[in-house]
């Protein structure tokens, strides 16, 4: 696709993104016009265009920026947030953590940050262990859906667990956030009878869940965010915040992480050795490049407050500005051979949790999540292959999987479920 041309690319159509990430449009764009303006799109919130950032230096300047690029949105505007569409406020920006600026925050952030420190998530690794052995235990016959069979249910299970909700709840969990992420039935700024359930399932049910908390609290972390004086208005978008962010895109890591090592045999041989001599800096390095290949969240939406110039272009007040953090991290200026998958790439700068306010609040967890399944499923899985084509999701927001369908022999010694 070296001759495809700036006139070519549409960002907006949700088809383009049906077999995974677009790398080929972004190496284009990254080449030519890093910070680049997507014309307007009539299936695209309000017909509006908008600027399209591709490159690792320009991401960093806008998410070091948050005077200047806000996740709430700006004056004149009647919305804003972190996606494409114009969200009212209340609903998500002014109201939900990642759609709040500084200081508020700020203050928000504190109160939820101290169950997700490394300090904290190191407590909890021998329940991530036993839970992710129950997983694999659980999974027979030589084949599975590794999406749905292994990697959604540790993170299901670990924010069920931290929310404080019962563990027969987490499969409509995952239907619901599934619905939120993946545009199977409509384009951007569509809804849809599915996407309208969801949305009224998620609501009442976290509705549910805060009153039983104020009734009965616990040492969860929404009780701790009740105690600590979270708004109520705040509340409800917290736990649906926590809910889709700590299931979905920590399961398309885990998912990608596989799919990649499956098609890079000699990296999978690699991380195989390094965890039969323990070698803990190369299982590190893996996770760190498993976060960098699959980027789950492929971008987020910030609205210029001011007029400024990014990289020569000049950016207006009240302009929709998105990064595109999986074309960021295979910026050829910062990443060495960037389209090669490599267990021990070091340095690896990646952005795949953001950086500055919002970096991402479960990075340590979702760190620990994808390790600790890769030490336990490797030896126990001699062999692993694809037993069927991939589906994935029909996003440019989340690149995510709906299933991917995999095949195993278990080692010498390893009973079966």
């Amino acid at each position: 696709m070296d001759d495809l041309g700036l006139d070519d690319i549409d960002l907006v159509s949700l088809d383009g993104f049906a077999a995974g990430f677009p790398h080929a449009v972004f190496a284009a764009l990254r080449r030519e016009a890093p910070v680049w303006w997507h014309p307007p799109h009539p299936k695209a919130p309000g017909g509006e265009g908008f600027w399209v950032v591709s490159r690792h230096s320009e991401t960093l300047a806008v998410l070091r920026d948050p005077e200047s690029f806000s996740s709430e949105g700006a004056q004149g505007r009647a919305g804003g947030g972190t996606t494409l569409d114009d969200l009212p406020r209340g609903l998500g920006p002014g109201a939900m953590l990642n759609m709040i600026d500084p200081p508020r925050h700020t203050a928000l952030r504190g109160l939820v940050n101290p169950a997700f420190k490394p300090r904290t998530i190191a407590r909890l690794e021998h329940e991530l262990r036993g839970r992710t052995r129950a997983i694999l235990h659980g999974v027979s016959g030589g084949r599975c859906d590794f999406l749905r069979d292994v990697a959604a249910e540790l993170p299901l299970q670990v924010i069920a667990s931290l929310l404080g909700i019962p563990q027969a709840d987490r499969h409509q969990i995952f239907e619901w956030t599934t619905a939120f992420v993946d545009y199977a039935d409509r384009d951007l700024g569509e809804s849809s009878a599915r996407l309208a359930a969801a949305g009224a399932g998620i609501g009442a049910y976290g509705r549910e869940r805060i009153a039983a908390k104020r009734a009965r609290p616990g040492d969860d972390l929404l009780s701790v965010a009740i105690a600590g004086g979270v708004r109520d208005e705040e509340l409800l978008p917290l736990v649906s915040l926590l809910l889709v962010a700590g299931s979905e895109t920590t399961r398309n890591a885990i998912a990608g992480g596989l799919l990649a090592l499956i098609e890079h045999p000699a990296e999978l041989a690699a991380l195989r050795a390094a965890l039969a001599r323990g070698d803990g800096a190369v299982v590190a390095s893996a996770v760190e490049e498993i976060l960098r290949w699959t980027s789950p969240t492929a971008y987020n939406r910030r609205t210029a407050t001011r007029d400024v110039e990014l990289a020569g272009q000049a950016i207006r007040a009240g302009d929709k500005v998105t990064h595109w953090y999986p074309s960021a991290n295979r910026d050829e200026a910062v990443f060495a051979e960037p389209d090669r998958f490599r267990v021990a790439r070091v340095p690896n700068p990646h952005l795949a949790f953001g950086h500055g306010a919002h970096h991402c609040l479960g990075a340590s967890l979702a760190r620990t999540e994808i390790r600790v399944v890769l030490e336990e499923l490797l030896p126990r899985w001699a062999e692993i292959e694809l037993a069927g084509p991939v589906e994935w999701a029909r996003s440019n927001k989340h690149t995510g999987m709906r299933h991917l369908p995999v095949g195993f022999r278990l080692a010498p010694g390893e009973a079966a479920g």
